[in-house]
């Protein structure tokens, strides 16, 4: 049976399941009230990275006795604004728990694998598909360390990698800078994830996506979703700042804002924004030939088609707050660092800076699947730092749910209902 869905979202999970949707004959309308893959949408701003290496949580065994460390490094990767601390000591909690243990840390692992191990080979088909292959690279990820000593320090996240079918080969110093000759000599080791993939402007390929969607039948409506109307268990309609759609079912794949929308559908899921930052630096300062991730700074260093991207940073706070320029600062901090071009005087006006929302869970899994109002509303929000590059998979297990096929193995992890108890 065909329906009318509406998906609510036009991001990397929206466009890619209306995509799937409509291979399947459904008919399909795309709410969202932007510009699909603008500059407001985290689908805009994220490193581009498309690794089958990025499996590893957030939360690991041990962490909570870093935490405090942490939070008060002004300078560090993650940091929480104290006045919300109370609001986010919730989703804090389920955070710690989700790492506690290493067992805990596998079978997140291994649930990320079976959305991440082919996500360069589905992004290259859509993009194929959408008209837009020069968008999608595919000649691996590195990650590179001052020295071996600091990659063996993470030795339980490459042996996750390992025990997951992902496959990499270490590099010394001079392969490591023949395959980047603008790194800094200060990285002697490095890793080279061949099976790795990025996208060099990844506003313009979501944009490009919901452009193709549109050409296959979906119609786009520029609104915003505000609740659902449901009778006696169905879905009748999604409602909008501009009226009623009718539907038979709906997704919702509207990032951060997907909290208040799944309250309307009868869950209270654990999402916090993950505010995160990247700057821009133009091609004539420092060009990058290779996406990089150096191991002290945890950001993603990607060459795009507007200039060399550093992306990074957790910011936990309110989405309404002031985003903070310090924190792109020390993006570009680590840059100048890692790339010695960067020490030379340059207008550093020119850099372009951006913040935006990473839509995370505390256990760094998704949430897909049905909605307890109504089995014909579908969640496809909450993937945190894999958005871009797990949209393809969940946007093929949504339209498995709604086209009746059999799902992934691992549905079950993403319900909404595990977060109905604090500790896991």
């Amino acid at each position: 049976m065909t329906s009318h869905v509406v998906v609510i979202g036009a991001g990397i999970v929206g466009a890619a399941t209306a995509i799937e949707l409509l291979r399947d004959g459904h008919s399909v309308s795309i709410i969202e009230p932007e510009q699909p893959g603008g500059r407001q949408a985290s689908s805009y701003g994220n490193s581009g990275w498309l690794s089958p290496a990025s499996i590893i949580p957030m939360s690991m065994p041990g962490l909570w006795k870093k935490v405090p460390g942490l939070i008060s490094d002004p300078n560090g990767p993650l940091i929480i604004r104290w006045r919300h601390i109370l609001r986010l000591a919730p989703w804090l909690l389920r955070f710690v728990s989700a790492g506690a243990t290493i067992a805990k840390v596998e079978r997140t692992a291994r649930i990320l694998s079976s959305l991440l191990h082919d996500a360069p080979a589905r992004h290259e088909a859509l993009a194929k598909e959408a008209g837009r292959s020069d968008l999608i690279v595919r000649k691996g990820l590195i990650y590179t360390y001052p020295d071996r000593s600091l990659f063996e320090a993470e030795a339980l996240a490459w042996r996750l990698r390992r025990d997951n079918g992902v496959v990499y080969r270490e590099l010394s110093s001079d392969e490591l800078h023949r395959l980047e000759p603008a790194l800094s000599k200060a990285y002697s080791f490095g890793v080279l994830v061949k099976q790795g993939g990025h996208c060099i402007d990844p506003g313009g390929y979501v944009g490009s996506l919901v452009d193709h969607a549109v050409a296959l039948g979906a119609v786009r409506v520029n609104g915003k979703a505000i609740g659902f109307d449901i009778s006696a268990g169905r879905l009748k309609g999604v409602k909008t700042d501009a009226g009623s759609i009718a539907c038979d079912r709906a997704v919702i794949a509207a990032g951060i804002h997907s909290k208040t929308l799944a309250a309307e559908a009868g869950d209270k899921v654990s999402l916090e924004s993950e505010r995160g930052y990247h700057v821009v630096i133009p091609h004539d300062v420092v060009t990058g030939a290779m996406p990089i991730m150096p191991g002290d700074g945890k950001m993603g260093n990607n060459p795009t088609l507007a200039g060399l991207r550093i992306a990074g940073q957790v910011e936990l706070a309110s989405t309404a707050t002031s985003p903070d320029k310090s924190r792109a600062d020390i993006l570009l901090g680590h840059a100048k660092r890692a790339y010695p071009a960067l020490t030379k005087a340059f207008d550093e006006n020119r850099i372009d800076w951006w913040m935006g929302h990473r839509p995370s869970t505390p256990d760094g899994l998704p949430v897909i699947g049905p909605s307890s109002a109504t089995s014909d509303i579908i969640y496809a929000f909450g993937h945190g730092h894999v958005g871009l590059a797990t949209g393809p998979a969940s946007g093929r297990i949504v339209a498995d749910i709604i086209s009746g096929r059999p799902t992934s193995q691992h549905i079950a992890a993403f319900a909404a209902s595990r977060f109905k108890r604090i500790f896991a």
